[in-house]
């Protein structure tokens, strides 16, 4: 999966410095662990995310997190282990790009997935 990180950080590389990748990630908004926890926070810990990862999830997501467990989290976690992500590696995407919940999964990634696939 090197080829999908050097895909995701082009789009976002200005040219000049390093790429997007090698520079420090700073959190888009503040973790709120005054909250309470949603139920995909909730699933999220139950699969093996650390506290540290739902606070970098939470933080780097654009909107509340709150997406729906069975229609969204569910079904993108068991894709990513059925393209042969390990369970680490999932949390390592999850944690990394957390909008991936955001994107509809059978009309976006899994066609995506396919073209590049097939790109060789």
């Amino acid at each position: 999966l090197r080829p999908c990180t050097t895909w995701v950080t082009i789009g976002r590389w200005s040219g000049t410095g390093a790429p997007c990748a090698a520079r420090p990630r700073v959190p888009r908004r503040s973790s709120h662990s005054d909250e309470a926890r949603t139920l995909a926070e909730d699933y999220l810990s139950s699969r093996g995310f650390s506290d540290g990862e739902l606070s970098k999830i939470k933080g780097r997501y654009v909107q509340k997190f709150e997406p729906d467990v069975e229609k969204k989290v569910k079904p993108f976690l068991t894709w990513l282990s059925e393209l042969g992500l390990t369970e680490l590696e999932v949390r390592k995407a999850i944690t990394c790009h957390p909008q991936a919940f955001r994107c509809r999964l059978e009309e976006n990634s899994k066609p995506v997935v396919r073209w590049l696939k097939g790109l060789g």
